[in-house]
């Protein structure tokens, strides 16, 4: 079957035994392109491996070029949706705004489009934007919205009345021949501008215009013209986010992470955003950005019907149509362009994912903890995980900090602070030891529930001196335990000294990385606050007679030094007694 393949550009498709389609793609060459799935050298994700032992049947289509299989492609998975490939989660019906092929045309929003002669701009992916452009339209011009057959044979014969709209001076009526089918059209005409972004060519004409009714000294009609004016220059610069040059564009962006892609869309005509869409794709095959990329303006461009000359994008699509500029900037009003597009995707993906969170977090959260499983090749899944960290100033006050998630967020009120007792001096890997047993023992002899998964902040020392403590309780092997080390995020396995190097967009490196940075925050919020109190003690303990349990009570109660010095005799006699109270007035120059 693959050696009757051609060599020329196509599009295949992959059934399995049932006849169903399972995949479609595209090739420059069919032939290599085909054979390159079934051939054992070449490294493949484990979904494409499982899709390959599915294949039962090969088909193709050949075209004429790349960019006619690229269509093809995109038109065929839209009506097949196969299994294996990316899957466009967008469906809706979006409105547009049509200006109706009969006399007089009406305009006014629908979500049916009508093959009839007739213009339709959009489609508007914001209804927004869309009523915006609308009650703009209606502030500036003077149109019909009524339903009559506005014939010259029925406005002759004088069936038709004016209406309130032509009192209220919406409307000019036509239906009684008030206003001419020439004057009508050319309304026509500037809303069509407008509605395809080109307001500077509407203000140039309405400019000119009021000049000439300034002329005649025909006031009235020029101020009329100016207020119009007025009102685009407004809509113009609340529009208006890079330099007018930048006209006729398309800017695509695309963020993605383990299982979709999300492709944001911005019109940009004359430096204004007229249209902005993001569309979301389920990925099935592990698809690079290149590849969303692609499919996402192969697909937008047709929705939208746009024929820009100009693409901006963040990098190359592995297939670029015909007769465009790509353009990828790297400063400018073309790049701000871009970094907008991006925040908008970034923007819809957070969004998405908070709507999935509020409507299920507990699917949500298992999610996460199979890809964690996965990932770290737990025998269990991490709904319990425990993290550790150390804290000293070169040895002084050490403390260590243990944190604790459940289902892959904060149970903060069993996190634990520790002061480590056994070591001297700045040893971390001691004090790791030290904490690591004392957390553990504790836990066996309370018979608690041992964590699925114990991470540890630091690199190979500290997590053989984590898993040293595991061993005297004889626990290594019964609790999974794993190192991350901060330089480049390396993940340590016990007994392994080659790091594992974890995908950067992957939620398994975001979670233990939330672990690590908690644990931190805790573990240095309690060493600052040891610290600031053996530094009130080392001033309290030159008091001779006064030890550090007295010490602390009366910092408890006084809260600082000052608070001790001001406080007044019997306040301090009532905490520690009459004579030592006297001898710490005396202390402070207060003798009594």
């Amino acid at each position: 079957m693959l050696k009757t393949l051609p060599d020329k550009p196509g599009v295949y498709q992959f059934y399995d035994e049932k006849g169903n389609i399972i995949y479609i793609g595209k090739a420059i060459s069919l032939k290599k392109r085909v054979s390159s799935y079934f051939n054992r050298d070449t490294s493949q994700s484990g979904r494409t491996m499982v899709m390959v032992r599915r294949i039962h049947d090969i088909r193709h289509i050949i075209v004429d070029t790349e960019i006619d299989a690229l269509l093809l492609e995109n038109n065929l998975i839209k009506k097949y949706q196969p299994r294996y490939n990316v899957m466009l989660k967008d469906d809706k019906t979006f409105p547009w705004i049509c200006i109706k092929n009969e006399p007089f045309p009406r305009v006014f929003p629908t979500r049916t489009v009508i093959r009839d002669g007739s213009r339709y701009f959009g489609p508007y992916a914001s209804v927004k934007m869309m009523n915006t452009l609308l009650g703009l339209i209606r502030q500036l011009f003077h149109y019909r919205t009524c339903r009559l057959q506005l014939t010259d044979a029925n406005i002759k014969a004088g069936k038709f009345k004016v209406c309130l709209e032509y009192h209220l001076g919406n409307c000019l009526g036509p239906c009684e021949g008030k206003q001419s089918a020439e004057d009508y059209e050319q309304t026509m005409e500037q809303i069509t501008d407008i509605l395809k972004g080109n307001l500077n060519t509407v203000m140039q004409q309405l400019k000119n215009l009021m000049r000439k009714y300034a002329d005649e000294y025909s006031y009235e009609k020029a101020q009329v013209l100016k207020d119009k004016l007025d009102l685009l220059e407004k809509f113009q610069a609340k529009s208006m986010v890079v330099n007018a040059s930048v006209s006729n564009v398309d800017v695509f962006s695309v963020v993605s992470d383990e299982e979709s892609g999300y492709v944001n869309f911005l019109k940009v005509m004359n430096g204004a955003i007229v249209q902005s869409h993001t569309l979301e794709m389920k990925k099935r095959l592990e698809e690079s950005d290149a590849q969303l990329l692609e499919m996402a303006i192969t697909e937008i461009r047709q929705r939208f019907e746009s024929g820009a000359p100009e693409i901006i994008v963040p990098l190359s699509p592995e297939t670029q149509l015909p007769d465009v500029q790509y353009t990828l900037p790297r400063k400018g009003d073309k790049k701000k362009l871009l970094e907008l597009s991006e925040r908008n995707a970034k923007y819809y993906r957070l969004e998405k994912l908070k709507q999935k969170e509020l409507v299920d977090p507990r699917r949500h959260s298992l999610r996460i903890l199979e890809k964690m499983q996965k990932d770290l090749g737990l025998p269990a899944l991490p709904e319990h995980i425990e993290c550790f960290d150390n804290s000293n100033t070169q040895g002084s006050y050490p403390v260590a900090a243990m944190v604790v998630f459940r289902e892959a967020r904060p149970s903060k009120k069993e996190y634990r602070h520790y002061n480590i007792k056994s070591v001297e001096g700045p040893d971390d890997f001691a004090s790791m030891q030290e904490v690591v047993y004392r957390r553990y023992k504790r836990m066996l002899d309370e018979k608690q529930a041992l964590p699925q998964l114990v991470v540890v902040d630091g690199g190979k020392g500290q997590l053989s001196s984590a898993v040293y403590a595991l061993e005297k309780l004889n626990l290594r092997g019964k609790v999974p335990i794993i190192g991350i080390a901060k330089r480049l995020e390396e993940i340590y396995f016990p007994g392994d000294s080659i790091p594992v190097y974890i995908d950067k967009k992957s939620e398994t490196l975001k979670v233990i990385q939330h672990l690590r940075d908690e644990a931190h925050r805790f573990g240095i919020t309690h060493h600052r606050s040891r610290r600031q109190k053996g530094s009130l003690k080392s001033e309290l303990m030159d008091i001779k007679g006064i030890g550090e349990k007295t010490i602390t009570q009366l910092l408890r109660k006084f809260k600082s030094v000052q608070g001790i010095k001001n406080a007044e005799l019997e306040e301090l006699a009532a905490e520690t007694g009459m004579a030592k109270a006297k001898i710490i007035k005396g202390y402070f120059g207060n003798d009594m």
